[in-house]
């Protein structure tokens, strides 16, 4: 969008002026008038649109060869439809009369030359830069929403680097152009106007450091592509050549949306004149885009690859579940990949070490993993292994005292596409164990649940998990697919169901029957999983009502489903009954992991 421009016109001397196509140009037709004018007449040549602007209700709009009177507030506008060929080849001439209205008293001229000048981004969301009428600095979401959409480049398309292609100022590869967004600059017009005039290309300083953008100039050589804008380079002049009229340049996103950053940006560009001092901009357009999200998948879909760990313990290798998980790969047709114990350093938790999800645009998508906060044996895993091409990585640090059990992402979850009164989320919800409000107890970390929360499609819901000792929200709920029309169904852990069912087997007489046969770890402490226990143990614990059965501490047995009040219509199946999953506490041995 230009400023508004108001061009002054001489009696003494023609003037001069750049027009933008397709932007108004207002001209100030009282300042230089005859003595005795009282009228005017505007004429122009063929590719100028001359128009008055003025109150309707006090103007009455000159007839055939009647004038516009000089006392009135009418307004003179100027506008051009295609760029000129030579500089002054579009001509207005305003004649200004008196009494005698058959000899012009004075008259002034004014020469344009038009410019077409416009930065273009895909705001249709096509996949392709089309030039746009409408508004290209705002944003809206929604399959019916507008505006240009950036990756943020956090894979690594060069064997050669350690790092994500993020963390260089320079190209490392052609690979990732595709992960950038496409931006053209149009400049048509007289090449003798571009050598008096600048083009600069400008980013503001609170987005210098959310974006970097590439000028390319055509070749398949990476000396092609030259960083212009992006941290510490806040401004452009383009170098335009003779005859170009059309720039192509790439934009390439650096953070993602979070607490401080709403993940919004913009660019522009300027038509200034350096021949006035100060300098005078002539034009600026300007376009904005929006950092795609980091969206989270749901365990619904199909798998396309699964990681597991090599580990060893007391007891020996984990060869068995490993040649188990070899064989449902094989059944589900997707990848079985084995991170080896030397890489893991004994940390078999990999579901609490990382989580998987994407970033799209309408000309890319590729998958991300969130590394969390966790940092014990596999820290470097989704670093060193995953990170690569086409595969980005993402993390958040957290101050001291440093993670609890809370921040490790076993307590990080997604929803399958649902409905809540009314309000779709079409890519689900995400899921989070916490403390019970107010009660002081344990969360996760600030860093992480603001970053969830700033991608803004997933509306995380924060459910009480801190009664449990590990604490994670994959220990009592899980989603799984289904073929009805709904797709899918949430399986709950319910101790109080399994409270009922030692209840019940008691009385038919196997109180004494074994449960939770697993090893101990040195000095009776519970290994992976708890001692050996009797029902009628549990049953006869003091306090019961709270979970006695692997030594743990919790916090009196609760109905899950009233904490997941969300999922209104799965929360009303399950209270029938018809999605009963019968579980334990976190050490216990139907539990869905760590």
């Amino acid at each position: 969008m230009a400023p508004k421009r108001v061009v002054q016109l001489s009696l003494k001397m023609p003037t001069h002026a750049v027009c933008v196509v397709g932007v108004e140009a207002h001209v100030d037709i009282h300042s230089d008038v005859p003595k005795g004018a009282n009228s005017f007449r505007v004429s122009g040549s063929s590719g100028v649109e001359v128009f008055m602007v003025y109150n309707r209700t006090r103007v009455k709009e000159p007839i055939g060869k009647a004038r516009w009177p000089l006392d009135t507030d009418a307004d003179m506008v100027v506008s051009v439809g295609t760029a000129s060929k030579e500089l002054k080849d579009f001509k207005v001439r305003v004649s200004y009369f008196g009494e005698q209205e058959d000899q012009a008293l004075g008259r002034s001229v004014l020469y344009l030359t038009g410019v077409d000048i416009s930065l273009e981004v895909d705001t249709g969301r096509t996949g392709k830069v089309k030039r746009s009428q409408g508004d290209k600095k705002t944003w809206r979401w929604g399959p019916e929403g507008y505006g240009a959409i950036l990756l943020v480049n956090c894979d690594r398309d060069n064997h050669r680097s350690a790092e994500p292609d993020l963390t260089h100022s320079w190209l490392m590869s052609l690979a990732d152009l595709q992960d950038m967004s496409p931006m053209l600059l149009s400049c048509n017009g007289p090449d003798k106007l571009f050598d008096s005039h600048k083009l600069v290309l400008n980013v503001p300083f609170s987005d210098s450091k959310r974006v970097r953008v590439f000028c390319a100039r055509g070749g398949n050589s990476l000396s092609d592509y030259k960083q212009v804008l992006g941290p510490q380079c806040l401004s452009y002049e383009v170098e335009r050549q003779p005859g170009e009229q059309e720039i192509k340049f790439y934009v390439e996103g650096l953070t993602f949306p979070d607490a401080d950053f709403l993940g919004l940006v913009s660019l522009s560009v300027s038509l200034v004149d350096p021949g006035t001092l100060p300098e005078v901009t002539l034009f600026t357009d300007t376009v904005g885009f929006r950092m795609a999200p980091w969206i989270m998948t749901p365990n619904t879909q199909p798998p396309e690859e699964l990681y597991v760990c090599r580990v060893m313990d007391t007891h020996g290798s984990n060869e068995k579940f490993l040649e188990d998980m070899s064989y449902l790969t094989l059944k589900a047709n997707c990848k079985l990949t084995i991170c080896p114990q030397v890489e893991n350093r004994n940390d078999r938790w990999i579901q609490d070490e990382m989580e998987f999800g994407y970033i799209e645009a309408p000309h890319k998508s590729f998958p991300v993993v969130f590394d969390s906060p966790r940092n014990r044996g596999l820290k470097d895993f989704p670093y060193k292994r995953i990170l690569g091409p086409d595969f980005g990585y993402v993390t958040r640090e957290i101050p001291l005292p440093g993670p609890s059990s809370l921040d490790s992402f076993g307590n990080l979850d997604v929803s399958p596409p649902v409905t809540v009164g009314g309000t779709e989320y079409p890519l689900g919800r995400i899921l989070i164990g916490s403390s019970f409000p107010k009660s002081g107890g344990r969360q996760m970390a600030r860093a992480v649940r603001n970053f969830l929360k700033a991608q803004q499609v997933q509306a995380p819901v924060e459910l009480y998990s801190d009664w449990l000792s590990v604490g994670h929200v994959d220990e009592f709920l899980t989603f799984v697919p289904t073929s009805d029309q709904k797709g899918f169904r949430l399986l709950l852990a319910s101790p109080s169901a399994c409270l009922k069912l030692f209840q019940e087997k008691k009385e038919e007489g196997y109180g004494e029957a074994a449960q939770f046969d697993g090893p101990l770890m040195g000095g009776g402490v519970p290994g992976p999983h708890p001692r050996r226990g009797k029902a009628q143990e549990v049953m006869s614990a003091p306090g019961a009502g709270q979970c006695q059965a692997c030594s743990c501490s919790h916090s009196p047995l609760i109905s899950l489903p009233s904490s997941l009040s969300l999922f209104t219509e799965v929360e009303t199946e399950a209270q029938k009954g018809e999605l009963a999953w019968t579980g334990l506490c976190s050490q216990g041995a139907a539990g869905l992991g760590p």
